[in-house]
């Protein structure tokens, strides 16, 4: 397995090292020693033999590329709402804005969250609802087949936070609780990148630097280099290394709840995206604990001479301070919608 986790390649880019998690070894302790060490090193990692077929990932990358193909004014019909559902376009996000000086993202995308009726109380909540759906006929099967990557992309996400509790000296279903993932805001994201060339120089990234908000983040790619990451983001000069594709594995990533609830012992680590004039497809799925979930340090994590570094906050005021900070406001796109 650990020649599925190599760069084959020589390059001159400096391509970092990751550990790699195989979920189906049945050596959790071995697991469990892989996943802190990279917790506590960059909070990076690969996911290999999470379940999900290559057949199936490739249907969901080519049914992702049928979308964006579409012609703009197909894609606006379903623009994202204030549910953060549906179309994000070109520019809308705004991650890195102390260096992303005059635009936003140069990329777009298209999000997927939990499935809630208009008339259920959930949907009342922020994140939760119906999701918004390209008309049918205009793509056979698309729905059928975000709502089954959906799915088995939360079973692999269950599986890697039994690891994490484990690594944190919790019990191994720690976050399998119904107001942790038992109820989760799961988030898929779609991202295309057209193939602009960024130049940091002058503020111009696929996405800007940024930290990811929630608990983790699975990451599958096609096989375009553009990731980076920054081990040590208070660095005075920050070093930027690639994280190398690898088919058929998911990169993970913690977010900085994660690093809030396990006292910054745990790394929520800074990336972005920097395009070389390739176009570049990559599925993100966000997992987060459920709205109703005070996230607060935890006991493994605290002790006389380190005490906690954050006050406790509810899981949905977190993240919606956090979207609204990165998001521009819908009224800039009334002008498309009439």
């Amino acid at each position: 397995m650990e020649n599925q986790c190599q760069n084959g390649t020589e390059t001159l880019l400096k391509v970092s090292t990751l550990n790699c998690i195989d979920l189906s070894n049945p050596d959790i302790h071995q697991s469990v020693s892989l996943l802190k060490q990279a917790c506590l090193d960059c909070g990076f990692f690969y996911v290999i033999n999470h379940g999900i077929s290559q057949e199936f990932m490739d249907e969901v990358f080519g049914q992702s590329k049928s979308f964006f193909e579409l012609p703009l004014n197909e894609k606006m019909k379903v623009l994202r709402n204030e549910k953060h559902r549906g179309y994000t376009p070109v520019l809308d996000e705004l991650l890195d804005p102390d260096n992303q000086v005059h635009v936003g993202d140069y990329k777009e995308g298209y999000y997927i969250g939990v499935e809630v009726p208009e008339d259920d109380p959930e949907a009342e909540k922020p994140f939760y609802g119906p999701n918004v759906w390209p008309e049918d006929g205009l793509l056979p099967g698309w729905r059928q087949t975000m709502e089954k990557f959906h799915h088995q992309a939360l079973e692999v996400a269950k599986a890697v936070a039994r690891i994490i509790a484990l690594a944190l000296g919790l019990e191994v279903d720690f976050f399998d609780k119904p107001e942790m993932l038992g109820k989760p805001i799961a988030t898929l994201r779609l991202l295309h990148y057209g193939g602009q060339v960024s130049d940091p120089s002058k503020g111009l990234y696929g996405a800007g630097a940024h930290s990811d908000y929630g608990l983790i983040t699975l990451l599958a790619t096609d096989d375009v280099m553009g990731l980076q990451i920054c081990k040590d983001k208070d660095a005075k000069r920050q070093i930027w290394e690639y994280v190398a594709p690898v088919k058929g594995a998911f990169i993970v990533n913690l977010g900085d709840m994660l690093e809030r609830w396990s006292n910054c012992i745990f790394k929520s680590t800074l990336h972005r995206v920097l395009g070389n004039g390739q176009e570049r497809y990559s599925i993100a799925y966000f997992v987060e604990p459920s709205h109703d979930c005070l996230v607060e340090c935890l006991p493994t994590c605290k002790s006389e001479n380190n005490p906690p570094k954050f006050p406790p906050i509810y899981c949905a005021t977190y993240l919606s301070q956090r979207y609204k900070d990165t998001h521009a406001e819908l009224s800039v796109y009334e002008k498309h919608q009439t």
